[in-house]
Formats: C-alpha cells, structure tokens, sequence
C-alpha cells in the first residue's frame, strides 16, 4: 500500500520539529544553538539544573519509603561565649557537622569533566529537621544557609556556623569553686528513629578552633547517643547528647570576693584588741558588718534565685556575718563590764575562780594578773587609821586604834605606795591633832578644835570609799580585759578552722572527686 506523498512529507516535517526541540532541552547537552551561533553551558550548571530537575525538598531522600536516612553529626566548638548563672544559660558558638546520603543527588562524574564534588545551595535540597532540644531561645532564627557540598555517590555535607542558647542546670554549691557540666542534645523534631537516624560523626569534639574562655576552663566533652520514647509516639525518637564539662576560673573571685572578706575578717578580730577606753570598738565592728552585708549582695546578684543549693561563699559570708554581730555584742558586754558605774558591786569570787583562774591561764595572763593585781584595796585599808573621835583619849598611845587595841602591822605583800602615802597623811593629822590638844583647854580654840575634827574626820571617810571603789573598778575592767582576750583567741580560732574547711578543704575534695 502506498503513502500519498504530502502525508509523508507532513511526518518527516513532524520529526523534524520533535528532534530539533528534543535537542535543545536534553540534559546532557552542553551546547545550545541560539540564533545561528553556539552557546556553551558551564558543566556544575549543567550538573546542578540535571539533579534538580523536579526534585522535591519535602520528601525524604530515599526512593523505597521503607528505607532509613541515617544523619551523622557532630559539631566544632569555637567559643564559650557566657555562661549566664542567673538565668541558667549557656551560650556558645559552633560549626555543627551533618552528613547524609541523598540518593537523588548521585551522577557520573565522566560526564561532567570528571566533577566529584559540588557545592549546591542549601535551601534546594532536603535537610534534616534536627534541633536543640534544651534550646533557651525561639525556633525562628534557624541556622545560617551555607552552601551544601554533594560528593558524586550522594554524599551530603552541610557544615552551617550556629550560636546556640542552651538551657543548663546551674549548681552553685561550690561557688566560687565549681564545676557545670552542660548538656547540649540534639535531635529530629518530626522524623522518628525508623525514618532518620542519629548518630555520632566523630568520637571526640574538633577544638582545634576553640578560643579559650577567660572565666571558664574546658575540661572535656562526652558524645552519647541515646533512644527515647515519648508519650505521644511509639516510635523510638533518637539523639546526639553532648555534655560540656566546665570549671570556673577563681583568679577574679579570689582578687575581688575572697580576699576581702579575710582582710574584713581580720579586722573584726582587731576590734577585740582595740581598748575600751578608745570608743571604736562597736564602731569597727559594725563598720565591717556592712562591709560583709555589701559583698552579700554582690554575689546575690551573679546567683540565680533558687533554693536547691546554696553556694559556699554564701555560707562563709554568713557565719563570718554572724560572728561579725556576735562579736558586737560581746563587745557590748565588755564595755559594760569595763565601766563600771558607781553601785557597782565588788566581783563575785566565781567569777573570779572562772576569769582569774580558768581564763586568764587559757589566754596566757596568768603572769600579769599576778604581777598588776587585783588590786585588793579594800584588804589594804591601813590599819592603824585612828578615830577621831577618840584620838584624844588615846594620844598617849602610840599604838592605840579606834577598837581600844593596838596597831596591826601592814603586810608588805598587801600593801603599795597608796598605803605608805595614807600612813604619812594619817601621821602628819595626828602631828596637828597633838597641837591643838596641847591647847584644848582653852575655851577660844575649843570650838574651832570641833569643827577640824569632824571634817578631818569627813575626809577620811571619803577617802576610804574613794579607795574602795577604785578597787571595784581596777577589778571590773581586769575581768573584762581577760574575757576581750579569751574571745579574740575563740573567734580567732574559729576563724581560721572555718576558712580553711570552706574555701580551701572543700574545694580540694570536691577537684579530687570530680
């Protein structure tokens, strides 16, 4: 049968216009001719235009369904930016490392001039839905959009810079001495286990592009990789956890926080040295109280408002504080004791036995009480004063008192140079005494003789009670030197106990046992 000859002529017309377009859109073709000239087509352009044609970047790159994307990832630690203890957050910069297999993205490198790798942008293919889990900022920002490197069997390398904001469980029990270990877990929010897998890129953290933190020292970082089920799904969801182990550096603190408060602790136990008499001794103590009270707050605002741990520097500063006030009333209790007001009474002798005997060999002054006292005035009362009143009848005794009997002799261990002046007093009236006696019977001088004799007789007698009280006095302010001693030895040793346990020994056990 024959073809009409315009039929046959309109089909070759047909395969012409079909070759002719089929030409200038196949893939493969690197030239064009446009316009009666040739048009040369870059061989990654060529390359990316082919791997895109209708690619999908919903849809998980597999062609069986059935099939899992296995993510391995892992990341580069630059920088501990902050780490943020009231608010509990870390911040940090890294390079995070996702690697995967597109089976979409695979060709002959042979056909493209030998091209093995090609860096494709990022947001036109599929990239895996992985998070901070403990992230402390919104979800919005997303990761910087860097070029993806493909490698010709599918190999997918995204290597995006990131600034994470992860959430971190301060513990601040050791603070200025602790360490932090902070978690970072990373993970597929949509996708479970049998649809991507997570798993570790590398062992070990790269740091060789770390930049060292001036308030914290890096002491390691452990990669684990775990499976959890959530309520929601059945599946098991994956993850990549990493833990950053930190140490805080306490060159600062000990400057600005620690020195301080032992310069403030000595100066509060110099308030125990300082004598009652100078006034200052309540008004160093509570200068140093306020001091303390200042660094309290201080360190309040670096330290997040919780009631799980409380930090050791806080608890030093709170036994130091109140040690601070106790020592202020002590003080107070001094000075009372050291100004004696004028009804005081004489010491008791248990408190003698306690103070002179107990207390004074604890703190080493044993020696001087023996040497200065106590001034037993009141034992010392010469006595071979006379009487007055009857001093006329027994002027020709020598020896006679106001008793009738005759004079005791003074001992010399009891007696001072206040006794010997009172003896040289009492013989000089007696010397004037005998000359108006020689003279008493004349009835001009007997008055005035009356008169003499009773304010002779006054002043004797404020004499004895102004001895007496200053007896009571010398004896008040001894015990309350004694007892200023034995409480700058006590707070002193207190002091010291209580500041090497808490800011030396338990920081050394707690390094050792980290």
């Amino acid at each position: 049968m024959r073809i009409p000859i315009q039929t046959a002529m309109t089909v070759l017309q047909l395969a012409g216009i079909l070759s002719v377009s089929g030409a200038d859109n196949a893939p493969h073709r690197s030239r064009r001719i446009r316009k009666g000239r040739e048009i040369k087509i870059p061989d990654e352009q060529r390359l990316l235009r082919n791997l895109l044609y209708k690619y999908d970047t919903a849809s998980r790159p597999v062609y069986n369904a059935s099939h899992t994307v296995t993510v391995k990832y892992g990341l580069t630690l630059t920088q501990i930016a902050d780490m943020d203890e009231v608010n509990q957050v870390l911040t940090t910069n890294v390079w995070l490392e996702q690697e995967w297999v597109d089976e979409r993205l695979k060709w002959n490198p042979a056909d493209y001039n030998n091209l093995v790798v090609m860096r494709m942008p990022c947001e036109k293919i599929w990239l895996p839905d992985i998070v901070l889990y403990n992230s402390a900022d919104d979800y919005t920002a997303g990761y910087m959009q860097s070029k993806a490197m493909v490698d010709h069997n599918g190999t997918v390398f995204w290597p995006p810079p990131a600034k994470f904001r992860s959430s971190c469980k301060i513990d601040i029990t050791f603070f200025p001495f602790d360490d932090q270990v902070c978690k970072m877990k990373f993970g597929s929010w949509a996708y479970d286990g049998f649809q991507l897998n997570m798993t570790s890129r590398n062992e070990k953290v790269d740091m060789s592009n770390y930049v060292f933190s001036g308030e914290w020292d890096l002491l390691s970082i452990d990669i684990v990789r775990n499976e959890k089920f959530y309520g929601c799904c059945p599946e098991p969801y994956p993850d990549v956890t990493f833990y950053l182990r930190i140490r805080r550096r306490t060159l600062y603190y000990l400057i600005n926080v620690i020195f301080p408060c032992l310069w403030l602790s000595i100066l509060s136990l110099l308030g125990f040295w300082l004598p009652p008499d100078s006034g200052e001794k309540i008004t160093l103590g509570i200068t140093v109280l306020l001091a303390f009270s200042v660094f309290m707050l201080l360190i309040a605002e670096n330290m997040p408002a919780t009631s799980d741990f409380v930090p050791l520097i806080g608890i030093y500063l709170t036994m130091t504080m109140a040690m601070t006030s106790l020592s202020i009333v002590l003080t107070v209790f001094v000075l009372q004791l050291h100004h004696a007001s004028p009804n005081q009474k004489p010491v008791p002798e248990w408190v003698k036995r306690i103070v002179f005997g107990v207390l004074a060999r604890i703190t080493g002054m044993r020696g001087a009480i023996t040497t200065t006292g106590p001034y037993h005035l009141h034992d010392d009362i010469v006595k071979d004063d006379v009487c007055l009143t009857t001093f006329l009848e027994n002027d020709n005794n020598e020896n006679a008192t106001c008793n009738g009997g005759f004079q005791i002799q003074v001992d010399s261990v009891h007696h001072n140079n206040a006794s010997q002046d009172r003896l040289n007093r009492t013989h000089s009236m007696r010397g004037s005494l005998r000359h108006l006696h020689n003279n008493h019977n004349s009835e001009n001088k007997g008055m005035t003789y009356d008169k003499i004799s009773k304010h002779l007789k006054l002043l004797v007698q404020k004499q004895d009670f102004e001895d007496q009280y200053l007896e009571i006095v010398n004896e008040w302010r001894l015990v309350a030197c004694v007892i200023d001693r034995f409480l700058f030895w006590t707070f002193l040793l207190i002091t010291t106990v209580s500041t090497l346990t808490i800011l030396v020994i338990v920081p050394i056990v707690k390094n050792s046992s980290f």
